[in-house]
């Protein structure tokens, strides 16, 4: 094909920088992938939209809105950035999806090195190509996995020896110097589905409704919001289904006074020993959530960049809904825009509290 011949596959200079499109291929944006293609008349390669190449003058490009149609300007596929073949990211999920399955499926925790070389890659790439696609690292989800296995066993009647042991720990010590992050209480109770657990609380009444605060012995498990008391004392049963349930005396409902405190008047701070339980990336998102300032705000795709797991939003948004209220202040996260979204206890409660902290910052 001739010079003169591929500038009439190509549309006008004007045309071209106009199209939202030309915007996402001068950032080279991995999300347009798979939604349209583009095509240069001076080198005659047609490409996707993350493709590395120097931008191409837009007077020599034409964008279209399929492959098939890419390929009738009879160019050839850019061999840099292959737009007939899977993206980038596709290739780079199957990569991690095969490590995961290489760790759930190992009798003890692979190494770093060694689940580098099985994908063929340099251990530190190899690392941040699993962090940005899980938001864990594979220490971090290798451990998650773990977790998750003494869970399953116990949950099951197995002995605690043989959960350890199922699990991948060759080490009693190693195992009970991590069972209490992994389960929240000892392996022996959660084998009795938390039965001797004792979960203490008190009910108290702010400007937003009835407020809810139960504690283990390692710290406050649950704040709770709502409008019923007695919703929310049902509520608690369902998260702790096992366990007793005690009464507060008087000392324990000084705790809920000061939740209300910090609800009435957030400037006051809120610094209580928490009972945190989830998984590795939940923790790592409600820590990220506690490092956010009194009045203000980030964003949900703001935070999952600050664990270095841009592409985990919507993880991000989950975890954000299972956490302790205001103790993880969940209510500081907001959608890009600056909008308010979902909340457990409220839309409405959350405005009102990013509004208190706001205007008392």
């Amino acid at each position: 094909m001739t010079a003169k011949s591929r500038a009439a596959c190509i549309r006008p200079e004007a045309t071209v920088e106009a199209d939202p499109r030309w915007a996402r291929v001068l950032a080279r944006d991995r999300s347009a992938d798979g939604k349209f293609w583009y095509s240069v008349a001076t080198t005659g390669v047609y490409c996707r939209p993350s493709c590395p190449s120097r931008a191409a003058n837009p007077r020599n490009v034409g964008l279209h809105k399929s492959l098939t149609e890419a390929k009738a300007t009879g160019f050839r596929p850019c061999k840099r950035c292959n737009p007939d073949g899977p993206s980038a990211d596709i290739e780079n999920a199957a990569i991690v999806a095969r490590a995961c399955r290489l760790i759930e499926e190992s009798e003890e925790v692979p190494s770093l090195k060694g689940l580098a070389q099985a994908a063929n890659l340099s251990t530190s790439y190899f690392h941040r190509l699993f962090k940005s696609v899980t938001g864990l690292t594979p220490k971090d989800y290798a451990e998650a996995h773990q977790a998750s296995r003494v869970r399953d066993r116990l949950a099951r009647g197995h002995s605690v020896t043989e959960a350890m042991y199922d699990a991948g720990f060759n080490s009693s010590g190693r195992f009970y110097e991590k069972s209490l992050n992994m389960l929240g209480m000892t392996p022996t109770q959660y084998r009795a589905g938390g039965a001797n657990e004792d979960i203490r609380f008190a009910v108290g009444q702010s400007s937003l409704g009835a407020i809810l605060v139960a504690s283990s012995d390692k710290g406050v498990a649950a704040i709770l919001i709502g409008d019923d008391p007695d919703e929310l004392v049902r509520d608690l049963q369902d998260r702790f289904p096992n366990a007793r349930l005690v009464g507060g005396d008087r000392e324990y409902e000084s705790m809920v006074v000061r939740v209300v405190g910090f609800v009435e008047t957030p400037q006051i701070g809120l610094n209580l020993p928490l009972d945190v339980r989830g998984t590795a990336f939940q923790r790592r998102v409600w820590q990220a959530l506690q490092d956010i300032p009194t009045g203000q705000t980030r964003s949900y795709s703001k935070i999952a960049r600050s664990i270095d797991a841009p592409k985990a939003v919507r993880a991000v948004a989950r975890a954000c809904a299972a956490n302790i209220a205001v103790a993880i202040p969940c209510h500081r996260v907001v959608r890009h825009d600056g909008a308010l979204s979902g909340y457990a206890w409220g839309v409405e409660r959350k405005r009102e509290l990013v509004a208190r902290e706001s205007n008392q910052a």
